[in-house]
């Protein structure tokens, strides 16, 4: 059985653990979705620093997680991603945002790590990123917006 895997990003832990949030069910479903389907949960060391700005490393599941680090071949494909960003800025219409910091930098990641299928975010600026990214590159992964119920990302009955 080869390794699959699903990187999340910031939006997707706040989420998680924020048992007030209106999107803290969706995010539990998809939690328990690729944990229960053999998939591995990753944290870029980015998100890690991004929550910690707001929250403590220690209220992270990182017993479920795999810690995936920024490296050399990261930060070389966020160059590219980011040429390219770039050069499409005006088309883009994004709201009051840089474009590199982060994003960039953890589409790289799940771009190299030929093992992540999907990106999980709830970051609709995010998202018009990809979009341009999946027009110039192909990236090898899929953009999984957290505001759709996982039923409804992989076409499967709501059970309960």
């Amino acid at each position: 059985m080869s390794k699959k895997g699903v990187l999340c990003d910031t939006s997707f832990f706040i989420r998680l653990l924020d048992k007030n949030s209106d999107l803290h069910l969706n995010a539990k479903g998809y939690f328990k979705y690729f944990t229960e389907n053999g998939y591995d949960l990753l944290i870029s060391t980015i998100a890690i620093a991004e929550y910690c700005v707001g929250g403590d490393i220690s209220e992270l599941p990182l017993r479920n997680l795999q810690i995936l680090p920024f490296n050399l071949n990261h930060a070389k494909r966020t160059g590219e991603f980011a040429k390219i960003i770039f050069q499409n800025k005006g088309t883009l219409k994004l709201n009051e945002r840089n474009i590199i910091p982060n994003d960039t930098k953890l589409f790289s990641q799940a771009d190299c790590e030929k093992f992540v299928e999907f990106y999980l975010s709830s970051d609709t600026e995010s998202f018009k990123i990809y979009n341009l990214l999946k027009q110039a590159t192909n990236p090898n992964f899929q953009f999984i917006d957290l505001k759709v119920p996982y039923n409804e990302t992989f076409g499967l009955l709501d059970l309960g």
